[in-house]
């Protein structure tokens, strides 16, 4: 199966990750196996935990990885991997690694449908079950649907597109990804349709949030992977969009408040300490280069904190 990811930020990473021979590490995104691959062949007597929700992607990682002692595979969203840790018997781990999104493959896999570039069935479920895009577009009020795009795409013209997308379902069911795009382009002002970049972007992405309930998996999973960390142990989350981002850096200066009592205080009374510290104050972007050879980095932002 070819399953191309090319890792974004591979080396800073990497690096931040500060990897050593006999640490237990834990890739909760570890897709085609770049990073996960680059960590395993740093452990001797250590362990890596290798996570993925996407079963094309599991079948990959049993290929690229099946060389290595050290790596044990699970099926599961990186929300679940305390419990994952602990099945295969790991303590706590000096690093956690949380790279978000979609991989390449997925975008540029017709049949998965998370792209408006191909005619496709409407899907974008990462882990192929439950609930599709197709469904999403087709049952929801479209009150909820222009929250939907609104809160998860940013999309200013959210009413118009889901009061469009209810018109063309009255007719038949939406049923592949340019249905939707043109259904998008057609609700747009014209000055959006001749901006750059395609008019459906933001639709896409809120669906795509929606159909995998990505944030509250993102919320569960930085406390999982925190609490799975042992003192000095690093966590590396590489974000895409800005509301992933906003998420990741508010919860990382979360940790790292200590004393939150009225500056007249004379003592602290409430008794909060730093719990973790950041490697980098504000996170780490592709250099120019990586941007001209993957433009797909180009809103990619490394953010590490170390637990304390």
């Amino acid at each position: 199966m070819e399953f191309v990811h090319k890792p974004v930020l591979f080396s800073e990473t990497i690096e931040s990750l500060a990897v050593r021979p006999e640490g237990l590490y834990i890739d909760g995104t570890a897709g085609g196996g770049g990073h996960a691959g680059a960590i395993a062949k740093s452990l001797t007597t250590g362990r890596l935990l290798a996570i993925d929700q996407d079963p094309d992607a599991i079948a990959v990682l049993k290929e690229r990885l099946g060389k290595f002692p050290c790596v044990t595979i699970v099926q599961c969203n990186f929300a679940d991997m305390g419990r994952a840790a602990e099945q295969a018997g790991m303590g706590q781990a000096d690093g956690v690694l949380l790279d978000l999104g979609v991989s390449s493959w997925q975008f540029d896999n017709p049949a998965r449908g998370f792209s408006y570039h191909y005619d496709a069935p409407l899907d974008m479920r990462m882990s192929q079950t439950g609930v599709s895009a197709r469904d999403v577009v087709n049952t929801l009020p479209q009150r909820e649907l222009s929250r939907i795009l609104f809160r998860y795409g940013e999309e200013r013209n959210a009413a118009s597109i889901a009061r469009g997308i209810v018109r063309a379902r009255e007719k038949k069911p939406i049923e592949t990804t340019l249905e939707l795009a043109e259904i998008v382009k057609q609700s747009v002002p014209a000055a959006v349709r001749r901006a750059p970049g395609h008019p459906a972007r933001k639709t896409f992405q809120a669906l795509r949030i929606q159909v995998n309930g990505e944030l509250d998996r993102l919320s569960e999973g930085l406390d999982a992977a925190f609490s799975l960390l042992k003192p000095g142990g690093r966590l590396a989350v590489i974000t895409f969009q800005s509301l992933e981002d906003r998420m990741v850096k508010r919860r990382m200066a979360d940790w790292c408040t200590g004393c939150i009592c009225p500056p007249d205080f004379p003592v602290c009374v409430c008794g909060r300490k730093p719990r973790a510290k950041l490697l980098f104050r504000k996170g780490v972007s592709p250099s120019d280069r990586e941007v001209r050879e993957n433009p797909r980095s180009r809103s990619a932002r490394l953010r590490v904190s170390i637990k304390l």
